[in-house]
């Protein structure tokens, strides 16, 4: 999920020079120069809009208070002199929003990446159970991803469309052969594919030590799943004892400190070489060890959290680099998935790959590889000077503490799955971002601000906005969901117009008319014009309506996964589901340095809200229109 939004939205940010996204030739360029450019909302239908969306939230004192600023905003000149501005930014740029959005939303976001902005992917079990079935899984996947990579070079990628229009497909094009680099005040990203000479290999790292495998044969073609295994063996042979310094344990630590201990570490030649060839690399494969055994109940959960940040200086988290773009992950119990970081691409395309390569995975061997003698893989040397070492036992005691902290929870709701709402002619999104409301309401006895994440791929260079699923209708359905004294038709309507509400919104934010990210640009803009932040950012109701204690995201696949993140603000929740047809797969996480939340207890409160929304529907008669 894109991290914590009250960085990007409640904070004012450093304006910076843009990163430099990759330029490509061809059909590619062709596909992008027929997307449209996202649009700037008009101004008074913003304000409209937030006004109605903070009415679920604030109190009616504090939302004429916000209403008076609202219109003080406008009569004053100011809300017209920033909104031109943007336009006149929207028409000089291919997307007015992208540049800004990855500096405030990833780059000047100081916390660490673990757990506050990468996402992990927990992936079906394999069946395997020793280094042999590891290896073989670790090598089909190789070879799965480098077909995908054939598509992204060859510019052969099928382009997705919604709803009948062609997206953007320029997310797929920025997560191989690159990385994020620390920096002092903000970081930044590199990517090394359109490079003269792009990367021909990836980095694997086990028992904490890290290797450069070749992955392409002289002529430039791949190498065999048969090749690759071979190359894995070696490496796995030449890295049995752990007795290293786990170096990538740094890459988990807060941005500042990270970007120090970097610079710290580049000084000797040899570590800057190493660091270098890792960033170059076209992706990383972790070799992990077996997870701590738990029972079949928590077994989905377990492998979440080693998603997401390794499970601990004990455990795997040394064998990272969090920094790199895409970590594919394969324990030896047959645990497998994925962290990605999150500055270059959303989900979707993340999730579309690793479809591609699950899919290949499954494939049989066609033809055994003649074994041609390959190099040796080469070993990446650090030399550890006490200061580094340092560095290190600092990274792993913050680290510890996050694993601590950080409660996740993945289970699998089966009483039905997208099918249900369809049959409905309900939105299956919307069902489950309403369900989530009546949990957080039978937990809580309020509503609360709730991010969802939309896909703003229809435009040039689409990020994302937000789908604010807390509104009106939600309130009123939650609320007559709870009154004993209403009766079941009508609460029916009340679901139906919270669901309908909801599918508006989104339809609102796919077509970039949404709220959250025009006004993060109106406030960016007022910064750029170095004058005095405007009294309605100033306002208590917007640091409410940015303090997203949901934040929320569909990212559907067809593989049988689930992706997850942590929550982006302290007394919040982080969900994420996956709707299959006949059943849904979620993640929920929270903190355990809260008091007041519990993943475990949304999770029991949602698959009991979505069972009463079931029920609730089955009982009443259908309406004859």
């Amino acid at each position: 999920m894109e991290r914590k939004l009250q960085a990007a939205q409640a904070k004012p940010a450093r304006l910076v020079k843009p990163v430099a996204l990759v330029r490509l030739p061809g059909r590619y360029l062709s596909h992008q120069e027929g997307l449209p450019h996202l649009p700037v909302p008009q101004l008074n239908q913003t304000l409209e809009r937030y006004l109605l969306a903070l009415k679920p939230l604030i109190s009616e004192e504090e939302w004429s208070h916000t209403n008076t600023l609202i219109e003080d905003f406008q009569t004053s000149g100011v809300g017209d002199r920033l909104q031109k501005g943007l336009e006149r930014r929207a028409k000089k740029t291919e997307n007015w929003l992208s540049d800004w959005w990855l500096q405030t939303a990833y780059l000047e976001y100081r916390m660490p990446v673990v757990v506050h902005s990468s996402p992990g992917v927990v992936l079906p079990k394999q069946d395997f159970v020793d280094r042999q079935g590891q290896l073989r899984f670790a090598a089909k996947l190789i070879e799965g991803v480098l077909d995908f990579k054939t598509m992204i070079d060859n510019e052969t990628l099928p382009v997705e469309y919604l709803g009948g229009k062609p997206l953007c497909m320029n997310q797929y094009y920025q997560i191989l052969s690159s990385c994020r680099i620390p920096g002092p005040k903000r970081d930044s990203v590199v990517n090394y594919s359109q490079a003269k000479k792009p990367p021909t290999h990836i980095t694997v790292v086990h028992n904490f030590q890290f290797f450069e495998l070749d992955v392409y044969n002289s002529d430039g073609t791949p190498l065999t799943s048969d090749q690759i295994f071979i190359q894995l063996e070696k490496i796995w042979s030449t890295s049995l004892q752990t007795n290293k310094e786990p170096i990538g344990i740094l890459t988990s630590n807060h941005r500042n400190s990270w970007a120090k201990a970097y610079n710290n570490l580049i000084k000797d030649k040899t570590n800057k070489e190493s660091v270098r060839t890792i960033e170059k690399s076209i992706f990383t494969v972790c070799l992990d060890a077996p997870i701590p055994r738990v029972s079949d109940d928590h077994y989905k959960s377990g492998v979440a959290a080693q998603m997401l940040h390794g499970g601990g200086s004990r455990w795997n988290s040394g064998n990272r680099w969090f920094d790199k773009t895409l970590q594919f992950i394969v324990a030896e119990d047959g645990s497998c998935g994925l962290v990605y970081e999150h500055a270059p691409a959303e989900g979707p395309p993340i999730v579309a790959l690793l479809d591609h390569v699950v899919e290949y995975t499954n494939k049989p061997e066609l033809i055994r590889s003649p074994m041609i003698p390959l190099p040796m893989p080469k070993k990446l040397r650090f030399n550890i000077t006490p200061e580094i070492k340092n560095d290190i036992e600092k990274a792993k005691q913050n680290l510890n503490i996050m694993v601590h902290d950080l409660d996740v929870k993945v289970f699998v709701f089966s009483v039905f799955g997208k099918n249900f709402p369809k049959v409905e002619k309900l939105s299956p999104d919307a069902f489950i971002q309403v369900a989530l409301q009546l949990a957080y309401y039978r937990m809580y006895g309020r509503s609360c601000a709730t991010y969802e994440s939309a896909s703003l791929r229809m435009f040039r260079l689409g990020r994302t906005d937000t789908i604010r699923s807390a509104s009106v209708e939600s309130l009123r359905f939650v609320q007559g969901m709870e009154n004993s004294e209403k009766q079941n038709q009508e609460k029916v309507d009340l679901l139906r117009k919270a669901v309908q509400a909801h599918r508006l919104y989104t339809d609102t934010a796919i077509n970039g008319k949404a709220i959250d990210r025009h006004l993060l640009g109106l406030k960016l803009r007022a910064i750029e014009d170095l004058v005095s932040m405007p009294e309605l950012f100033m306002d208590t109701s917007y640091a409410i309506a940015m303090h997203f204690n949901l934040s929320t995201s569909q990212v559907p696949a067809k593989t049988d996964c689930v992706m997850c993140f942590g929550p982006v603000v302290p007394d919040g929740y982080g969900v994420c589901y996956n709707p299959m047809e006949d059943h849904i797969n979620f993640s929920v996480s929270a903190f355990n340095s809260c008091a007041e939340t519990n993943a475990a207890r949304l999770a029991h409160y949602l698959e009991k809200a979505l069972c009463d929304m079931q029920q609730l529907i089955q009982q009443s008669p259908k309406s004859k229109l």
